[in-house]
């Protein structure tokens, strides 16, 4: 079974401590047959037996004997069972820490289309509660399993070695409960697997409500939200209560057969018992272990229950733990750790999301140190065409060049080291804003993480804040305004020194001065840098060496300001109603 090779291959690093955990199981269950066979000796040599008051007299030691080693035996079992769970525990937690920490490096290696198909709640369930269903069966199932496997085979020898009749009886029983869990197993594995999708679900809904709050509460949607919670929570629980009642219709059966065992034991022990085939201590000695083998019988069901749990949780787990990113390193790639000059060439770009072709036949060369702007239409490209510079996504044909190598050519880490990145989006973290500004190198020093600041146009409203730059900042910058986020992000953007500064509409959240004090920090600034800015305003992109105008995936136009002008298309519609609706101060 694959899962289990995965769980032995997971448990590198603990397998002697589980293996360790696996022995005293067996141990601890083999000493269970110490207490009847004391009984046993007890009861048919100093109570039953026709010399037992001689017996006491002439040899009270073996009898003193016997009920210490029943007493040793006893807490000696106590101490192993309990060194037994610890060892399960420490094993199964230290392998768990391993696969959450391998899960989630998988999931940071991996490129966008792998953001773009699974959902966040998704993977936190499989970060979390599918994580848990495997911690559960390595340290309390399986544990389970072997514990009621060998209490079961010790108790038969040991009832064979007694009376082979008594337990040729007592085993006629088993077959029936093997048959029922067969059935079990088998309707249980697709209702586990449905149960595990449903609390995908659930966590997703809630996961999404929970981070787009500010937009339910915009659109006073909250009795939507809720009705939508309720009818996930309600499917999960329909789904959860399958599951259970599943279990509850197979353990009737189950608690039955492990209970016949016992009315077995009463009429043929007792049967045995007239016949003088079975002495008073052999039959109180196989009394006291039926339930060694009643409770392997009615938890079989229980653990083939977990076990399908287990099973649906694993293989979501194994799908990411086994996940390789599409983009990566190739092993001829360039290894380079200077600095790049930020030359950049597209020739006859062409890209698809699945079937649908988002860019067309692209080419354009942007010299080191220039800047250049990117406008269109919403959905024609711009923000896609980007992202193929650090090569979050390759092309379907054509070439990325970047300082005349192949992007896909570079190293990956050395290729975004080079590239600063600011977006409309902003993504801020639950950090000091020193901290934002200076994720992309913590050593920073504060009075660099202020220069950059400045540049963005943030150190204003940053210091006027009670805490200034050690203010903490909510989950995505809550508490911030769209132009607040937006300049930290640019800060963050400029602080690596990037050779190549991408810049997603990053000003479209922030007044008319602000943009030219920005712009005119970009223009100024202390490091050599090629600019790509996508943006709307021509207050923004007129200044470039280059505009490039994208319609349909493809390249409509492009040249400077004033060639763009003359040529009556898109971008001279653009600046006309920009001017007739903002004035001259708009250009």
């Amino acid at each position: 079974m694959f899962q289990i090779k995965w769980l032995w291959y997971s448990l590198k690093g603990y397998r002697k401590f589980y293996i360790t955990a696996l022995f005293l199981s067996l141990l601890c269950n083999v000493l269970y047959l110490t207490t009847p066979y004391f009984s046993k000796e007890i009861v048919d040599t100093y109570i039953t037996s026709e010399n037992a008051r001689q017996n006491l007299e002439n040899n009270r030691n073996g009898f003193i004997m016997l009920l210490v080693g029943m007493i040793g035996f006893t807490l000696l079992r106590t101490i192993m069972q309990y060194s037994c769970n610890m060892t399960y525990e420490i094993s199964s937690q230290g392998m768990i820490y391993k696969i959450r920490n391998k899960l989630f490096e998988r999931v940071q290696n991996q490129d966008m289309n792998f953001y773009d198909k699974n959902r966040t709640g998704d993977l936190m369930t499989r970060l979390t509660g599918d994580l848990d269903a495997v911690r559960h069966a390595v340290s309390w199932v399986f544990k389970g399993m072997v514990e009621s496997a060998s209490l079961f085979v010790a108790s038969m020898v040991y009832f064979f070695m007694i009376n082979w009749k008594m337990a040729l009886l007592l085993l006629s029983v088993t077959p029936f409960i093997f048959v029922f869990t067969v059935a079990f197993k088998r309707v249980a594995g697709p209702v586990y697997v449905n149960l595990r999708e449903k609390l995908s679900k659930l966590n997703t809904d809630a996961q999404e409500n929970i981070s787009g709050n500010r937009v339910v509460k915009a659109f006073a949607r909250e009795e939507f939200e809720k009705e939508k919670f309720d009818n996930s929570n309600r499917e999960f629980s329909a789904a959860n209560k399958k599951a259970a009642l599943l279990w509850l219709k197979f353990s009737p059966f189950m608690d039955t057969f492990a209970h016949t065992l016992s009315a077995v034991m009463l009429l043929g022990g007792g049967m045995f018992l007239i016949n003088g085939t079975l002495t008073m201590g052999e039959y109180i000695a196989i009394s006291g272990l039926i339930w060694a083998i009643a409770n392997p019988m009615r938890n079989l069901g229980i653990y083939v229950n977990d076990l399908q749990r287990f099973m649906a949780s694993s293989m979501k787990i194994i799908e990411i733990y086994y996940s390789q990113p599409t983009i990566v390193d190739r092993t001829d790639a360039v290894d380079s750790t200077e600095r790049l000059k930020g030359e950049i060439e597209f020739k006859n770009v062409s890209f698809k999301y699945g079937k649908n072709e988002v860019l067309s036949d692209i080419s354009f060369k942007v010299a080191p140190g220039e800047t250049v702007a990117i406008m269109g239409e919403t959905g024609s490209g711009k923000t896609t065409l980007i992202n193929l510079i650090p090569r979050f996504y390759d092309v379907a044909q054509g070439e990325v060049l970047v300082d005349g190598v192949n992007v896909r050519m570079r190293k990956l880490k050395q290729l975004r080291r080079n590239i600063g990145m600011a977006t409309q989006d902003v993504l801020l973290y639950s950090d000091t804003i020193d901290g934002n500004i200076a994720y992309g190198d913590s050593s920073m020093p504060e009075e660099d993480v202020k220069k950059y600041a400045e540049l963005a146009a943030a150190d204003s409203f940053i210091s006027k804040m009670p805490d200034g730059y050690e203010t903490l900042i909510g989950e995505r910058g809550v508490g911030l305004s769209g132009g607040q986020k937006q300049r930290i992000s640019l800060a963050r953007a400029l602080a690596v020194k990037p050779s190549i500064l991408i810049l997603d509409d990053t000003t479209s959240a922030v007044d008319m001065e602000t943009e030219a004090h920005i712009q005119e920090s970009l223009r100024n600034l202390d490091f050599n840098c090629t600019k790509i800015i996508i943006a709307q305003r021509i207050s923004s992109t007129k200044d470039a060496d280059k505009i490039i105008i994208l319609k349909d995936g493809r390249i409509a136009e492009m040249g400077t300001h004033d060639e763009l002008l003359k040529n009556k298309g898109y971008y001279y519609e653009v600046f006309t109603l920009q001017n007739e609706g903002f004035g001259k101060e708009a250009v």
